[in-house]
């Protein structure tokens, strides 16, 4: 008499379970490697796992349940890579959770996704006339000890630097080619200004279509009214470094050029916390399930 095997068949209802969410996972990280995650459909997720719809359905009620799972599994590595080691301090533990956070941004490519992303994806925009130009205070340099960041070379001074050249250029254009669902080739030119913190982006474009700020602000609402970092200021108003000081907010605003048929988009952030550690626990926020804003309600600085 055949024996019967203690293995799950990958074809049975046990089997075919896990079978499916493994594989939509993958599927999941793959297509959340080339877009953003809002940008997926089902339909898509099906096919890049070489499942049916009524599959995914049985094991999953929202694409956002995929995303749980995976980031789920990305904990999981986490705490065994940590298990793994006999002293895992605090720091050493937190840098390999963000090792494995893949939609962590650099500062500059942050502020200037949030203003152009979704003017593009609404078809605004003509990305081939985009031109970005920043002002950055000299910590975005790090603290290294470097000749051009020493005081004597910075005070009463703004330069331009990494012109035509910036490491960051291409993860801009990388971003900023999902949404526009074409390649993407820009101008960015930085700038380093004398003040300790603080980031101020100014880009250009034309427009592909007439519309006014009421239809621009329209879009940011759609896409940005929930979030609780970004901030659309009030029209006429243009971000100031010093409103977002020691703060994990995003400052935004456009003004429209009708003798040019340009548009003007500006942000500002404080590259410190909104570019870097900010960021980095409202990440840990949303990974863990805690409320997106805990650690960074920060006591305003001003002047």
């Amino acid at each position: 008499m055949r024996q019967k095997s203690n293995t799950v068949s990958p074809m049975s209802n046990e089997g075919r379970n896990l079978y499916v969410i493994e594989h939509i996972t993958d599927a999941f990280r793959k297509l959340l490697q080339e877009r953003p995650v809002e940008e997926i459909s089902i339909s898509e997720l099906c096919s890049e796992a070489g499942v049916g719809r009524a599959s995914f359905y049985r094991n999953f009620n929202r694409k956002e349940d995929v995303l749980k799972g995976y980031i789920n599994r990305l904990l999981e590595q986490w705490k065994r890579e940590c298990e793994e080691k006999e002293n895992c301090p605090l720091s050493e533990m937190m840098g390999l959770l963000f090792a494995h956070f893949e939609r962590y941004r650099e500062f500059y490519s942050l502020v200037n996704e949030r203003n152009l992303i979704y003017l593009l994806k609404e078809g605004i925009i003509d990305m081939g006339t985009l031109i970005i130009d920043a002002k950055s205070g000299t910590s975005g340099a790090g603290r290294g000890a470097k000749v051009p960041n020493l005081y004597c070379e910075v005070n009463e001074n703004i330069k331009a630097y990494g012109v035509a050249s910036h490491r960051h250029t291409p993860e801009i254009e990388e971003q900023l080619g999902y949404a526009a669902r074409e390649n993407v080739v820009l101008n960015f030119t930085p700038h380093l200004v004398p003040m300790n913190r603080g980031i101020l982006v100014t880009e250009y474009a034309s427009l592909k279509k007439e519309v006014t700020y009421e239809d621009v602000k329209a879009v940011y609402d759609k896409y940005y009214g929930n979030e609780r970092f970004i901030r659309f200021l009030d029209e006429g108003v243009c971000p100031e470094t010093k409103w977002v000081e020691g703060s994990n907010y995003v400052d935004i605003n456009v003004k429209i050029d009708s003798r040019t048929n340009r548009i003007i988009m500006m942000g500002a952030i404080d590259n410190l916390v909104k570019g870097a550690a900010g960021q980095a626990v409202q990440n840990m926020n949303l990974m863990f399930g805690l409320p997106e804003s805990e650690g960074l309600k920060l006591v305003p600085m001003f002047p």
